[in-house]
């Protein structure tokens, strides 16, 4: 079903009351069930309600401005259990081209990898020195920045400080490389490390997660949401550095901007390796990896929507064979998270979630989501660092002499 409204009403559409100078205007597609709720929490702030423009299999494009994302982030969590659950974009023509599907890579332009089980040793190798004091360690660094949130400047220099972080780790490995991918509509920068690949270095695989935080308090420590995914895959780097672990693919770990506000960084940076014909070959997502579940003994929870499904099997074998932690189907929603920005591009993206979705952190986008929600340690993250691990050795190949 369409719904569609004439331009030229935009231009006479209500303009909130925050709305200035300085607030630019955007787009957002967000599932059509969130619009009422989004409409009310507007309502209660003194803004008039976005007036939605098309409807599209179930997703809406609505005018919002960008004072108002953190906002439509609160009630899509509070309501819908999902971070963010919506996109952002800066344009209408972009978002308008975001509701029909895109031209996916053709079979010849992307590598299909073989998904069999046959890098025991470099998996082993590297999982044997992963440390949980290590990810408890970059959690807690992470979370005592004020806040994360993507306009903010401890936003940016929590970004800062991972590249420099990064760094040391990669520090005397000629083939490691950190930098940072700016956006140029808002402050805080994306983080990438680069591991090139020996013998298929045109080929990549992406272990990513984002970097900011959100709260509707006066800090967003984000320890699970999402220092905890980031910390995760942190200690995937350390290890492989600490090992001479040395993949036959190109390896990029990368830390998204402005997730929380419509997975604006990872949008942007999916959206350029399409359009640069990056041949990638699989990208796992970590976002919220510590808290886990009290409500059943699920350890683990395998979104398949807006995902592979051919690599969800990949991923479910990986677990089994390398972690050994229960595990369960689950589904997330519409752009709940990174995953989501690179399966809109026709890449093959996974998320193993920290226990099924519904049973996930109830204190993220809080002043309380702490470490010590996770009982002050990083012991579940530990299992999606394994994950990660076993994830980058088996798809990215090469060896750990």
């Amino acid at each position: 079903m369409k719904r569609l409204i004439p331009f030229a009403m935009l231009l006479l559409s209500p303009t909130p009351v925050l709305a200035g100078a300085n607030d630019p205007a955007l787009w957002i597609t967000i599932d059509s069930e969130a619009v009422k709720p989004v409409s009310e929490a507007f309502a209660r702030e003194g803004w008039a309600a976005p007036t939605p423009y098309l409807e599209k299999h179930d997703v809406t494009l609505l005018p919002v401005y960008e004072s108002q994302l953190e906002r439509i982030a609160q009630v899509m969590h509070d309501r819908f259990n999902r971070c963010a659950g919506f996109v952002t974009y800066e344009t209408f023509q972009e978002a308008m081209a975001s509701l029909t599907p895109p031209d996916m890579p053709a079979a010849a332009e992307l590598t299909v990898p073989s998904y069999t089980l046959d890098s025991a040793t470099t998996v082993n190798k590297l999982i044997a020195v992963l440390a949980e004091s290590n990810i408890r360690s970059t959690i807690n660094t992470m979370s005592a920045y004020t806040t994360r949130y993507y306009t903010s400047t401890t936003g940016v220099s929590s970004a800062n400080w991972l590249r420099t972080h990064w760094a040391s780790l990669g520090a005397g490995r000629s083939d490691v490389t950190v930098e940072l991918f700016n956006h140029a509509a808002w402050a805080q920068p994306s983080v990438i490390l680069t591991i090139q690949g020996t013998t298929l270095p045109n080929q990549v695989v992406v272990v990513g997660g984002h970097l900011d935080s959100t709260s509707s308090g006066s800090t967003a420590p984000g320890a699970d949401d999402n220092a905890s995914g980031i910390a995760s895959f942190t200690e995937v780097i350390r290890a492989a550095m600490a090992v001479g672990y040395r993949p036959a693919r190109t390896v990029k770990f990368i830390g998204y901007a402005a997730e929380e506000v419509g997975l604006r960084g990872s949008k942007e940076i999916a959206a350029y390796f399409k359009n640069n014909g990056v041949d990638v070959v699989g990208v796992l997502q970590l976002d919220m990896t510590n808290y886990p579940s009290t409500r059943s003994d699920v350890k683990v929870g395998v979104v398949t929507d807006y995902t592979n499904a051919a690599q969800n099997t990949f991923l479910r074998n990986l677990i089994t064979t390398y972690v050994g932690i229960k595990q369960a189907n689950s589904t997330c929603g519409y752009a709940c998270s990174d995953h989501a920005s690179w399966y809109n591009q026709g890449f093959a993206a996974s998320i193993p979630h920290e226990a099924l979705v519904p049973e996930g952190n109830p204190y993220i986008h809080t002043v309380n989501d702490t470490i010590a929600r996770s009982g002050s340690t990083a012991n579940h993250a530990l299992h999606f660092a394994k994950i990660a691990a076993a994830f980058v050795a088996e798809l990215g190949e090469g060896s750990a002499p």
